[in-house]
């Protein structure tokens, strides 16, 4: 399973941590990421407000789920933009 996790804050940093733990997890990427998540996952360098550059990256990358950590993402739609693309979001 290939995932993204966005955001680039500590509790990202402690979402990476877990699921670079678990065998189901093939591909992490953090975006933006910080110097933590890079221990566990690529960081992706785009911009998660904009939500198109979001979904291209995870259509590119064939990322099967995004889970999104910080909640004005959330209020703002990305859910709702990801959802739209066909990739499911938590």
């Amino acid at each position: 399973m290939n995932v993204l996790v966005l955001g680039g804050g500590g509790r990202e940093h402690s979402i990476c941590w877990k699921l670079s733990q678990s065998r189901s997890v093939d591909n992490l990427f953090c975006a933006p990421g910080n110097p933590g998540t890079a221990f566990h996952a690529s960081n992706v360098e785009t911009d998660v407000a904009d939500f198109d550059s979001v979904a291209k990256f995870a259509t590119d990358a064939e990322i099967d789920v995004v889970i999104v950590g910080p909640e004005d993402l959330l209020a703002n739609g990305v859910a709702d933009a990801l959802k739209e693309a066909g990739i499911r979001c938590a």
